[in-house]
């Protein structure tokens, strides 16, 4: 699977899910840590990754833009903020995400549950 991890998590965790065999970058290895969520959101989708954030602003340009890409997963409160724990959390559920993740989803992990909000998040009204 192919990762864009924000610069809101560390570049550890790009170099463990590399480690353990995906293509993953940070935004700092394209010089993008002070780039627009917009520009994060186009690379994404037009390399075919999942941003990977623990910034919640992510799934609030989701729900704007009413986008069925990019996936996003983000580490919300409750999750540690080392970079190793992140990497084995996320490697943990993987298998039971990707589905959700190829379909186009928002997925929100903490520290006791995982939420998949399938894509696009329509506004109600």
């Amino acid at each position: 699977m192919k990762f864009l991890i924000d610069n809101a998590l560390s570049p550890e965790v790009a170099r463990g899910l590399v480690e353990a065999g995906h293509d993953a970058l940070h935004v700092r290895e394209r010089n993008l840590q002070e780039a627009d969520d917009e520009v994060l959101f186009e690379l994404a989708e037009r390399e075919g990754r999942v941003l990977v954030s623990a910034d919640t602003d992510f799934g609030t340009l989701l729900a704007l833009r009413e986008a069925t890409r990019p996936s996003v997963i983000l580490f919300r409160h409750g999750v540690t903020r080392q970079p190793a724990l992140q990497v084995g959390l996320l490697l943990a559920q993987l298998d039971d995400l990707t589905d959700a993740l190829e379909q186009g989803s928002l997925i929100a992990i903490d520290g006791h549950r995982v939420r998949i909000r399938p894509l696009p998040i329509m506004r109600k009204g």
